[in-house]
């Protein structure tokens, strides 16, 4: 006889090498990120019913860090400069973000999906507290 408790569910994790990949990792995050008490306020507000045009760039982006596909032409801190958001937002932010990475994908590209995260995440930081501190 079979108990449930015997079973073992095992999600496969892959390697991030594709655009659909790139939307899986997308999706998962800001689903995650939707949904999140300190971070759904600041996110739902700014982009109101633009989600769908929000991930769009989000996918391009992502596409041309990790896959090296020249989709993304934008300016990525313009949007965050002036987000009232702090060290609590950034570590919840790459908090998630890691967590998808992790539940999810595997190799290289998750680890350095992981390691711009972070850089963009000290940069965004660095850049805001910069301009608050410095108000012309």
């Amino acid at each position: 006889m079979f108990y449930e408790s015997d079973w073992k569910f095992k999600v496969s994790k892959k390697e991030i090498l594709t655009i659909e990949d790139i939307e899986f990792l997308v999706n998962s995050f800001y689903g995650k990120v939707r949904e999140d008490e300190i971070l759904s306020p600041i996110f739902n507000d700014k982009i109101g019913n633009r989600w769908p045009e929000h991930l769009e760039k989000m996918y391009s982006f992502w596409q041309t860090v990790l896959l090296q596909e020249n989709t993304y032409h934008g300016r990525p801190f313009a949007p965050h400069a002036k987000l009232l958001i702090d060290d609590k937002h950034f570590n919840r932010w790459l908090k998630l973000f890691y967590t998808v990475i992790d539940e999810n994908f595997i190799g290289d590209k998750a680890q350095e999906a992981k390691w711009r995260a972070n850089k963009m995440a000290e940069m965004f930081h660095h850049k805001i507290n910069y301009l608050r501190n410095n108000s012309f």
